[in-house]
């Protein structure tokens, strides 16, 4: 038996602990190989199978916990969050919140064999305010089948142990590698698409002047202050005032398809406008405008400004 094997017997359940949270912090563990492994080890009698099954679920509920109770906490952000990690958010949030309102609960039972929708099924459980102990359940029975199926391969084929093992190695530094790369690749690749849409968001700015002559025309127009929940900072007359950082829960701030929405926030940059409106471009708002200049080319043009501005009682922005 090689000193792979020999390292995964000695510090099997510690590494056991560790895979599995890894990988419920999206770590590019090779989880299953590891379970795989371990329940070879277990046919040898080095290792428990009852324990690795035993310790695979505690350890999965108790990671799993913490994004229950975040998914509670936070709603669609956290959901939003996650698959802002994936190559298309939009049709990640799609299919996700499509599976779960499908299958309830019941989607934990499979959820960890299905990549990607193991990621948002737990903290779309929390958003759902299902029961904790209802999710406890589910959740346990999804990590032992999960843990036993994997297990199970090992325990089954484990005259293969010595291949298992140095496969197990070699994919580690492959799976090490490959996740570098990809990695490399997905910053690259978002930095590319931000710029394009800064590009494209810079091109798309209306000016003090074009604001002033549609509001003076009576244009249909969501004028949306970025300030904060400030109550001495001036405004553009007719503004609604929210937190950016709180954007998912403007509930009660409806905004119709006819509705240009122009944004504008305290300072000449536009970085605060251009976050606000890729995200309200993800919920299907296409005509955001941001204010060139913001709020202070509209002062520096003698332009009117207001005290009294409308900041919604709870936090939060959505459609209709």
């Amino acid at each position: 038996m090689n000193e792979t094997v020999h390292f995964l017997a000695r510090h099997g359940y510690w590494l056991l602990v560790g895979v599995v949270l890894g990988r419920q912090a999206f770590l590019p563990i090779p989880a299953g190989v590891f379970l795989v492994a371990a329940g070879a080890l277990a046919r040898s009698g080095r290792l428990s199978l009852s324990g690795i099954v035993g310790l695979s679920v505690l350890t999965f509920l108790f990671a799993d916990l913490a994004w229950y109770e975040a998914g509670r906490r936070f709603g669609d952000r956290m959901l939003h969050f996650l698959c802002g990690l994936s190559l298309d958010p939009g049709t990640c949030v799609h299919r996700a919140t499509g599976t779960f309102a499908k299958h309830g609960v019941r989607t934990l039972l499979v959820s960890k064999f299905v990549v990607g929708l193991d990621a948002v099924a737990v903290p779309l459980t929390g958003a759902a305010r299902i029961p904790a102990t209802q999710f406890l359940v589910f959740d346990a029975l999804g990590a032992m089948f999960w843990s036993s199926a994997y297990a199970a391969l090992g325990y089954i084929f484990s005259d293969q142990l010595d291949r298992v093992a140095v496969h197990l190695a070699r994919m580690g530094t492959f799976v090490a590698l490959a996740a570098a790369a990809g990695f490399g690749f997905y910053i690259v690749r978002r930095f590319a698409r931000w710029l394009r849409f800064l590009h494209q968001f810079r091109l798309a700015r209306i000016t003090p002047e074009q604001l002033r002559d549609k509001l003076n025309v009576g244009e249909d127009i969501l004028l949306v202050d970025l300030q904060g929940l400030s109550d001495h900072a001036m405004a553009i007359p007719g503004a609604v005032r929210i937190n950016p950082h709180r954007l998912e829960q403007y509930k009660d701030v409806e905004i119709s398809p006819s509705q240009e929405v122009v944004l504008y926030c305290g300072c000449p940059g536009e970085f605060t406008s251009a976050r606000v409106a890729l995200a309200l471009q993800r919920r299907g708002i296409g005509r955001v405008r941001p204010l060139a200049g913001g709020l202070q080319a509209w002062c520096d043009r003698g332009f009117p400004v207001t005290s009294e501005v409308r900041i919604p009682p709870s936090p939060a922005v959505a459609q209709p």
